[in-house]
């Protein structure tokens, strides 16, 4: 284990075989469907979750884990030899997980002085929660300390974004996560409307009349951010739609220095919110 463990929910989306590779540590979501209550990417996988969305009578709700659900993880590190632990969470706008994950810290104070947690808001969601927790493992397992690592995460917050299309907004509109972004849920059918993040909070961004033209937007907007062929790191996000982000990183690869560049289907969690169908990015510059 590194100096400092890296905590994060399953909501980050972040490919299995990166969370093994740089100790990762995460806490599932809760989804109740009926009378079932069960775990993200614990009890329901992606497959079947994705393929039974669309039929669904009604939209079933999620919630963030709870305090004891972040004390349980956070003494399992403090046992494992674990002194600083830096834990990471989705936008507090639309979850309370980083306000679950403060009160546990608050709880472990008496009882584990010597363990250091330090709770971060990422005013954001999906991969770009995943990135954070990505470059601040990395980080933590080159021997960077608390701080550094904290320091590292404050400055991705404001240049790590988010943008996201599909052919409904459906499932936002009836999980209440629908933000600013409300006054597009009439478009017409044959519109794909794109959100971001701003401020921890869901936005519209435009509109398009297929998905190709969304994609296209999509590129001129990071272009706008970081310049042609500019350097970033990106995840091409999906819900059972990975020939669609396979579209969107080939178009990326041709007009963007992709540093590094992954392909992350979204948890069941954040699925419920989306609809299958959903696409996107989630990208961070790369200084020069």
């Amino acid at each position: 284990m590194s100096n400092v463990a890296i905590v994060t929910d399953s909501t980050a989306s972040i490919p299995e075989e990166l969370i093994a590779a740089l100790q990762i540590h995460w806490v599932p979501y809760y989804i109740h469907r009926g009378t079932e209550t069960l775990r993200d990417l614990q009890t329901i996988q992606r497959d079947a979750f994705f393929k039974w969305l669309p039929t669904a009578a009604e939209l079933p709700r999620t919630a963030n884990p709870g305090p004891g659900d972040y004390v349980q993880v956070y003494r399992q590190l403090a046992d494992a030899g674990a002194r600083e632990i830096v834990s990471i969470h989705m936008t507090s706008k639309g979850s309370g997980a980083y306000q679950a994950a403060l009160l546990a810290k608050d709880m472990l104070q008496d009882a584990l002085p010597h363990l250091q947690i330090a709770v971060v808001d990422t005013l954001n969601v999906s991969m770009c929660q995943g990135w954070m927790a990505i470059e601040a493992a990395r980080a933590a397992l080159a021997g960077s300390s608390l701080a550094q690592v904290v320091d590292l995460l404050r400055q991705m917050v404001p240049t790590t974004r988010m943008i996201q299309t599909a052919d409904t907004l459906r499932y936002l509109y009836l999980g209440g996560r629908i933000g600013m972004a409300k006054h597009l849920v009439g478009s017409l059918l044959q519109i794909k409307p794109l959100i971001g993040m701003e401020n921890g909070v869901i936005v519209p961004l435009g509109a398009a009349r297929s998905r190709a033209q969304a994609y296209r937007l999509m590129a001129e907007m990071v272009e706008a951010a970081v310049g042609k062929f500019g350097k970033i790191k990106i995840a091409f996000v999906h819900a059972a739609a990975r020939d669609e982000a396979e579209r969107i990183r080939e178009l990326f690869a041709a007009r963007f220095t992709c540093v590094e560049s992954l392909i992350a289907e979204l948890s069941p969690a954040l699925g419920v919110h989306t609809g299958p169908g959903t696409t996107g990015i989630c990208y961070c510059p790369v200084e020069e």
